[in-house]
């Protein structure tokens, strides 16, 4: 798989705070699947190892499991494919 391979790009639903924080709330994938984010754990400035790329990185709890979520630069959110 080459690096692009490992991206899944994903619509997301974000919540801004009036200081311009924001906080994406669920994702929702091609075929319609929702998935309610039910916590932020952290969000740093990161690069995704598998599927390159540098941006915003969040660490989400979703359905009690641990999943990154990344804002990229040119303002798309995308989740990295299960290595297989």
């Amino acid at each position: 798989m080459n690096a692009l391979e490992y991206k899944i790009y994903v619509r997301v639903a974000a919540e801004f705070t009036a200081d311009g924080k924001m906080t994406p709330l669920w994702i929702t994938w091609k075929d319609g699947r929702k998935y309610v984010i039910d916590r932020v754990r952290s969000c740093e400035r990161a690069a995704s190892r598998k599927a390159g790329g540098v941006g915003l990185r969040y660490t989400c709890m979703i359905s009690g499991s641990e999943h990154y979520l990344f804002y990229e630069e040119n303002y798309r959110w995308f989740v990295e494919a299960k290595m297989e």
